[in-house]
């Protein structure tokens, strides 16, 4: 079979860790479909679109992709995949619709609030805007960017002040910033693949240094070895009580319905000191490197980095193999409407009058 890979083109030439992470991605997603005999084309997406011609040349039987920004721009990836359901080919991970739906984290929250499920009390502010009330400790995101960019111990504040100076340094940088009732309490991630739902991890805050914020940073994430990333390291499984366990699955996987996510994901929640839980963030696009938090879940349930990267795949074959043309959708569309749509090709065997 003849796999593209679709990644950021800026990530090969780049100073941060978190685009050079995702070179190492590439490898290792290239190395487990190699394995198993696959022709395997790597494609870096840069702002020329000159990516797009080359795709279509190579004409892969599937795109794994990993393509989260182009230029480290996160509100470009829904685009790319745009793109792959233009050209009709099969790709992994969900759709342009549901990645734009996830970006967007206030109209991802307002989703899930309105199905009924728990989302900490949110807002978002926009330049000229006035601060909204959601009540203190609380926390400010941009609200449209991935990878914890624009996370740090200052995100979390506990007065008016602090919150209106948090909020305009970032409107310096980002249009929308979200400001969300932070909650104190454990962390949990709960993956998806398929329909299955792999143990849940938890980031364990034990070593985070006196009078710092148990929050995942920037920091934490991509600066190895320093204070946060020690203070903030994952767990899986994590000791949680059966009924406690159930009770996030359930929430995780109508939250990832409602979102309409497809073969992989992750659901972020905390644990408050009451033992209700919150959603934070539904990721329909997770860090899928081999030791990052959804292959580390995956191999807790017996699933070997390979094994994952070919069950993603399959996903995505399946969901191509399934679906429905463009003609025949629209035959449909007809028909509800009270049109009635004629066959393509007459009955030969039918006899006249």
């Amino acid at each position: 079979m003849k796999i593209a890979i679709l990644f950021d083109g800026a990530s090969a030439d780049a100073a941060a860790s978190a685009d050079l992470a995702i070179v190492g991605t590439v490898d290792a997603v290239d190395a487990a479909l190699a394995s198993e005999g696959n022709e395997i084309i790597r494609i870096p997406v840069h702002p020329d679109a000159r990516w797009i011609e080359r795709l279509r040349r190579a004409r892969p039987d599937l795109v794994f992709n990993l393509c989260e920004s182009i230029d480290g721009v996160a509100a470009l990836e829904p685009p790319v995949i745009s793109v792959l359901e233009l050209l009709n080919l099969p790709y992994t991970g969900s759709s342009s619709w549901t990645t734009s739906l996830c970006l967007r984290k206030h109209v991802i929250n307002a989703a899930l609030e309105r199905a009924g499920l728990p989302v900490p009390k949110f807002a978002v502010v926009r330049r000229g805007g006035s601060i909204p009330t959601v009540g203190f400790p609380a926390i400010c995101k941009p609200a449209a960017e991935d990878a914890s960019i624009g996370i740090e111990q200052r995100s979390v504040v506990r007065t008016t002040r602090a919150l209106t100076e948090r909020v305009d340094a970032m409107l310096g940088r980002w249009d929308e910033v979200l400001v969300q009732r932070f909650v104190e309490g454990r962390e949990v991630n709960v993956g998806i693949i398929g329909d299955a739902m792999l143990p849940i991890a938890e980031i364990d805050f034990g070593n985070m240094p006196k009078g710092m914020w148990r929050i995942v940073t920037y920091r934490s994430k991509w600066e190895e070895g320093c204070d946060e990333d020690l203070g903030s390291a994952p767990r899986c499984p994590a000791r949680l009580p059966a009924s406690v366990a159930s009770q996030l699955r359930k929430i995780a996987i109508a939250a990832w319905r409602i979102a309409g996510g497809w073969g992989y994901g992750r659901v972020d929640m905390r644990i408050d000191e009451r033992g209700r839980p919150w959603i934070l963030e539904v990721n329909a696009n997770p860090d899928i490197a081999p030791d990052a938090g959804l292959a580390r879940m995956a191999r807790v349930a017996g699933i070997e980095y390979g094994a994952l990267i070919r069950r993603v795949c399959e996903l995505a074959l399946q969901r191509s193999r399934s679906g429905v043309t463009t003609a025949d959708r629209w035959a449909l569309a007809q028909q509800l409407s009270g049109v009635v749509v004629a066959d393509a090709e007459p009955d030969l065997f039918t006899t006249g009058s």
